[in-house]
């Protein structure tokens, strides 16, 4: 299978002799994961906040290649040559492809490591035009998408569901932002998130979630009956409403 060109995606190439150091000690998820494979991990402001998710994969001649959304690319660059000061660490866009797909994978293609339902994605030459419906798969598993679900300098990543994505790792050591993120999981019961809904009748993306006359939340991403809302999870009763639809929550 040839797979389908993301045409949202760039991949930066990050070499020298310091580059898993220089990496481990910014991004949310424990580099040395890339032993066993890609790895999906966030940079963050020092106050926990979000400002890009990534995956990160071995290339070749160890290279480090992180695939990142086109909008985000060039402040990612920007931030990490900030960090870098003395680090033996260089950072370049590459010209790679990104295909995805489902089913079974073309020889060099690796498993998305966010979720199974994800697929596959390779890079390389481009491939063919869009086949699947991703917001479809992303809505079902309420998995966020950069700058849709994902807001920098806004959302907070367990709040993002990224500890059920496998993009951060509460054993790693610092990292930027790591004080927040930890103090939420452990200190905190976690009452916002994402979560797929039902909808009946019409609501546009960014419409408020109200209960009972009260704003509980907001939708993101639809696809036929079905979005992604951001709720506040202590306030969200078994019937809600956007818009001119009637929401309840999906178990």
């Amino acid at each position: 299978m040839t797979g389908e060109t993301d045409p949202n995606r760039v991949v930066l190439a990050i070499t020298g002799p310091d580059r898993e150091t220089f990496l481990q000690g910014l991004v949310t998820n424990d580099i040395r994961k890339l032993a066993q494979g890609p790895v999906y991990a966030a940079i963050l402001t020092p106050q926990g906040k979000y400002l890009a998710d990534f995956l990160l994969l071995p290339g070749p001649e160890g290279t480090i290649w992180l695939d990142v959304a086109a909008g985000l690319a060039d402040d990612l660059m920007r931030r990490l040559s900030m960090y870098r000061l003395r680090a033996r660490v260089e950072i370049a866009r590459t010209d790679l492809a990104v295909t995805r797909g489902l089913g079974d994978p073309p020889p060099g293609a690796v498993a998305d490591p966010r979720h199974p339902a994800l697929g596959w994605r390779a890079y390389g030459a481009p491939g063919g035009p869009p086949v699947v419906d991703w917001d479809a798969i992303r809505v079902a598993h309420a998995i966020p998408e950069s700058l849709v679900e994902l807001v920098p300098n806004d959302t907070y990543i367990l709040e993002a569901g990224f500890e059920r994505l496998n993009g951060v790792d509460f054993r790693k050591g610092c990292y930027v932002g790591q004080e927040v993120t930890a103090r939420m999981k452990h200190k905190t019961e976690l009452r916002k998130g994402f979560a797929t809904v039902l909808l009946a009748g019409e609501a546009a993306p960014g419409a408020p979630v109200t209960a009972e006359g009260r704003e509980v939340g907001r939708l993101f991403t639809r696809s036929g009956d079905r979005a992604i809302a951001w709720l506040r999870l202590d306030r969200a009763k078994p019937e809600m409403r956007a818009g001119h639809a009637l929401v309840r929550l999906i178990d």
